[in-house]
């Protein structure tokens, strides 16, 4: 393997800016999901139906039919079925060929792969340790917060009985 190819680079490049909507894979539906689909739907690549890219959210309903609301009253909406299919065809093929990539440059490139594993792994010790460290020191002082509460609720009990028996 000489070359990374385009697509991994394209995948590594910060590119456009954030919106704020609704995600699907936490990628936004309105502004990415929707606008490919109608590109692939273009193409033929896809058939996705123009009722599910025209309303792409949906209200949930129970099993009664009903229309579901969450805790806070607010109605529940999900994402059209044809759309998260597709979403999620693209999350598996995404995956193989991240999977792909990496065992070609493993490959093809085994002793800097192995190299590079065996640099971040050493890297990674003292950030493990530390880390393990203070979450010990966390616990501990968890554990010593609720002695001293369990104590601090026994005492009014103590005195209680004291007062009883004497």
């Amino acid at each position: 393997m000489n070359e990374t190819p385009s697509y991994i680079k394209q995948l590594l490049r910060p590119n456009g800016s954030k919106k704020a909507g609704r995600r699907v894979w936490s990628i936004d539906l309105e502004s990415v999901w929707l606008p490919f689909f109608h590109a692939t739907n273009v193409m033929g690549d896809t058939a996705i139906p123009q009722d599910a890219l025209g309303a792409p959210m949906r209200l949930a309903f129970d099993r009664d039919g009903a229309v579901k609301f969450s805790r806070t009253g607010r109605p529940i909406t999900r994402v059209v079925k044809d759309i998260t299919q597709t979403v999620t065809l693209i999350r598996e093929n995404m995956v193989a060929n991240l999977q792909d990539y990496t065992a070609q440059v493993a490959e093809a490139k085994a002793s800097q792969f192995k190299q590079s594993v065996t640099t971040a792994i050493k890297a990674g010790k003292p950030i493990i340790e530390k880390d393990r460290q203070e979450l010990d020191k966390a616990i501990q002082a968890q554990m010593e917060q609720a002695v001293r509460e369990a104590e601090a609720e026994a005492q009014p009990q103590e005195q209680e009985r004291e007062a009883v028996t004497a």
